[in-house]
């Protein structure tokens, strides 16, 4: 849902890496190598979702790119020192993004859940709060002057120029011309033009209710607006938000060199800065707006990079070419392994055991009970056989001594004759 997207893509979920290698950032200023490769996998990022977005055609995957590409800016600005401006971005960030989603989430709704942009078109007169909602949104996001966004996104590119970080300078540079490109498409193809919306669902097309426009104009005024913490009333780079952050953020400085260029260069970097935002507003405002046809045309022509671009570069068929489809692999070659030798191995030790619990209940029935059965008999018989002498008869047990008497003497006589003779 459009208001999960709005909460967890925009400002809190997905900024949280952000937050910890800023929050970290005394860690990150002992190993500039380690800061480095945090600039640069987040300058690629930028630039990578970025021209992703060029093309897609779901409104919601646009802005969820659009996500992707910005986070690759908080990444560049941690890997060149800039981390005040890092937590700026991702507040503006924050504005504007939550009032795409909300904005993108209330045309779902006018059109009863289509979010194919290609079946869109003519709303601005149809929904015209959302339009312009949506239309501010795309401004500060695309970095038109004094919004949010221009604010932040200036910053960072001017820090990484400053600083010495010319190639980060020029993803960050080429990953705005294309934000610009893509969110001004997609306000374009939304909300001008001619409409390809379906005839039931242009019957029902209407506004939401004021429950869900309150948020929207609330953030509408913070993308707009949102970004003068940044800069009063301190300046560029000492407004009340870096203050803010001032305990916590230290003043240091990833770079080659640290700053670089006089007092006028911030102000060129800015003037450069907005004309390249504005340079992707203008590309899209002749391709979708003056020039309609010529995108279709041109995605003809170029055939093989629309067919990269809209495919997301095949990342995700890669993943499952080269993790996914060898992990099941391995699985169902670990299941027959799991079949063949393990639980026969299992049976066959049942087996075994099955064979020895058999053998020791034979043992023990016919050789060990039956030893002391024969043993409990032969007592038995003994004791029958003793119990002949017990007959009770004084005389008889007289008689046995007597007998038994005489038969000692003779032995003791036997005994001493013996030993007299030898």
């Amino acid at each position: 849902p459009t208001p999960v997207s709005a909460l967890i893509h925009a400002a809190t979920m997905v900024t949280a890496g952000v937050y910890m290698v800023v929050r970290n950032h005394a860690l990150y200023d002992l190993t500039p190598n380690a800061l480095l490769l945090v600039g640069v996998i987040g300058g690629a990022t930028a630039l990578f979702a970025a021209t992703i977005g060029l093309v897609q055609t779901d409104i919601k995957r646009v802005l969820a790119y659009s996500t992707v590409s910005q986070l690759g800016f908080m990444f560049l600005a941690c890997g060149v020192g800039a981390y005040a401006a890092a937590i700026f971005h991702l507040v503006t960030h924050a504005f504007f993004k939550a009032l795409l989603f909300l904005s993108a989430g209330s045309v779902i709704h006018a059109l009863a859940g289509e979010q194919d942009i290609r079946k869109m078109g003519g709303l601005w007169n149809k929904v015209p709060i959302t339009h312009w909602v949506f239309l501010i949104g795309t401004a500060a996001i695309a970095g038109f002057p004094f919004l949010s966004g221009w604010w932040s996104k200036d910053e960072i590119l001017g820090h990484a120029f400053t600083h010495g970080h010319y190639v980060l300078w020029a993803l960050g540079a080429a990953a705005a011309f294309c934000t610009a490109f893509y969110m001004s498409r997609l306000l374009y193809v939304t909300f001008y033009g001619q409409s390809r919306v379906d005839h039931e669902a242009a019957h029902h097309l209407h506004e939401p209710s004021r429950w869900m426009l309150g948020p929207l104009l609330l953030l509408a005024a913070l993308s707009a607006l949102g970004g003068l913490i940044g800069v009063f009333p301190g300046g560029l780079e000492n407004g009340a938000f870096h203050r803010f952050l001032s305990p916590v953020v230290s003043t240091a400085t990833a770079g080659t060199g640290g700053h670089r260029g006089g007092h006028l260069l911030p102000y060129v970097l800015m003037a450069v800065a907005t004309g390249i935002g504005l340079a992707g507003w203008f590309t899209a405002h002749y391709f979708y707006y003056v020039k309609p046809e010529q995108p279709e045309l041109l995605a003809n022509r170029l055939k093989g990079a629309y067919a990269l671009l809209l495919n997301k570069y095949w990342v995700d068929e890669l993943y499952d070419r080269l993790a996914v489809e060898p992990s099941k692999g391995a699985g169902r070659l670990l299941d027959r392994i799991d079949a063949v030798v393990v639980d026969r191995a299992v049976v066959a030790v049942e087996q075994v055991t099955d064979l020895n619990a058999a053998g020791s209940t034979w043992f023990e029935k016919y050789v060990i009970y039956g030893l002391i059965n024969v043993l409990g008999y032969a007592n038995h018989i003994g004791a029958r056989i003793l119990r002949q002498l017990q007959t009770g008869l004084v005389h008889h047990y007289a008689a046995i001594l007597v007998t038994g008497l005489v038969v000692l003497v003779n032995l003791i006589m036997l005994f001493l004759w013996w030993g007299g003779a030898s």
